[in-house]
This record gives structure tokens, C-alpha cells and sequence, in this order.
């Protein structure tokens, strides 16, 4: 297992319910694959430096996550396929 950052920006209409199921979802996956959340800290609500689907502000998430190095590919795929996030991106971190 690797540690991981995982910072991801969601559309800023999305409603809370909403909002925390889609953080449950990544958690899931996470989960599934054998790794771990270790934090998850919601940054709130931020304007963005140029607009992304038109779209000048979003909800932004970062997540402390260990998970096997196979398993960011597919975590970037799943990622990809969801309409509410609008980026993301996945760093490892240095130990």
C-alpha cells in the first residue's frame, strides 16, 4: 500500500446529500479495492482561476487515501465517469 492525495472539485450546484453520497461513493471504492481513507477534509466552496463547463466556482474535497499503486488507474477511471466531479487529481506521497 501507497499513500496517496486525492484532490477533486465537484459542481457547486450539487446539493449536499448529493454532495456527501458522491464522497461515500469514491470512500466505497477505496474500500472495495482494499485501501483506505485516512481524511477527508471538504474544502468548501471556491472560485476557480478560468471557468470548467462553464462554471467560474466548485466544491472542492481532498482525501488522505492508501491504496495499491495498480488500483490509481482505475480510481482515475471511475473518477472520469462521473459528471459531478469536474477534475481531479491523485499525487503520491512521499514517506
Amino acid at each position: 500500500m501507497r499513500e496517496y492525495e486525492l484532490v477533486f472539485i465537484v459542481h457547486p450546484d450539487l446539493d449536499d446529500t448529493a454532495t456527501n453520497d458522491l464522497v461515500e461513493k469514491v470512500k466505497g471504492w477505496i474500500s472495495e479495492a482494499g485501501g483506505s481513507v485516512n481524511k477527508v477534509d471538504p474544502w468548501g466552496k471556491r472560485q476557480l482561476a478560468y471557468p470548467i463547463r462553464k462554471q467560474n466556482s466548485g466544491q472542492y474535497f481532498l482525501m488522505h487515501i492508501q491504496v495499491a499503486p495498480s488500483f490509481v488507474a482505475e480510481l482515475e477511471r471511475n473518477l472520469r465517469f462521473q459528471e459531478q466531479v469536474m477534475r481531479f487529481l491523485i499525487t503520491a506521497l512521499d514517506n
